[in-house]
């Protein structure tokens, strides 16, 4: 795996406006699905929040790799998820399901969802050490969401409800979810690794539209057993074999 890139000069000022620029994608994408759910296109913009996930994924990635990490991305980042992450899902859910609740309890459990996010991110940049991820990680939250519209099930009031508050619990608690930032490349599981991706293409093959929900609700219940993937996935140090490829 390479290093971090060194930069001199004017490439640092102009390269270090790449991961900010990414993160705007994250934020772009947040914004457009609460646009579109207002117009009552709920698929899209379910989707929008899974494209989301994608530059959120990237930025902190191309940040390492060029070596221009920064707080003042770091705080951009969690902005950016607040909004994609934790208000657009939480709005589409209330638009789609929420909304039929009696009263105000719907809107009370999407603020409640949209809280939980927000406490998460505020947490994650205060007190974050490396390792396994304390609490669900506001991405896979708000993925847990939109999965439901894009699966296209549906759930009664109650239900949903139901899901919601404990996927909002489990972002401000304390369960260890698996991060898997941390496997490095010659230190992975290569018959583990290829177990796992056929895996998944299966689901995505026989579920279709399903998949997603399927795959992430995997990750979830994952964290509630107390199953490190990252754990399952690296091999012993010492069997471990240096990279030194692209």
């Amino acid at each position: 795996m390479r290093g971090p890139i060194k930069l001199k000069g004017h490439d640092i000022h102009w390269r270090a406006y790449i991961p900010n620029m990414i993160t705007s994608g994250n934020l772009l994408c947040g914004m457009l699905s609460l646009i579109l759910t207002m117009k009552g296109q709920f698929f899209p913009a379910a989707w929008l929040v899974a494209f989301a996930v994608f530059f959120d994924f990237m930025d902190g990635k191309v940040a390492r790799m060029l070596g221009v990490s920064s707080a003042f991305g770091v705080e951009f980042d969690s902005l950016g998820d607040v909004v994609s992450f934790g208000v657009a899902p939480a709005i589409l859910v209330y638009s789609t399901v929420l909304s039929s609740v009696p009263g105000v309890g719907g809107a009370l459990v999407a603020v409640f969802f949209a809280l939980c996010g927000a406490l998460r991110l505020a947490r994650f940049n205060v007190v974050h050490v490396p390792g396994p991820f304390q609490g669900l990680p506001i991405p896979a939250g708000g993925l847990f969401l939109a999965s439901w519209t894009i699966a296209g099930v549906s759930l009664s009031p109650a239900a949903m409800a139901a899901m919601v508050v404990l996927a909002g619990s489990l972002m401000i608690s304390t369960v260890s979810y698996s991060n898997l930032k941390g496997l490095k490349r010659g230190g992975v599981d290569r018959k583990r690794m290829l177990f796992l991706k056929v895996l998944v293409a299966t689901v995505v093959f026989l579920l279709k539209e399903k998949a997603l929900l399927a795959l992430i609700s995997v990750y979830i219940v994952s964290g509630l057993i107390r199953f490190d993937w990252q754990a399952w996935l690296s091999i012993a140090e010492e069997d471990s074999v240096e990279y030194d490829g692209d």
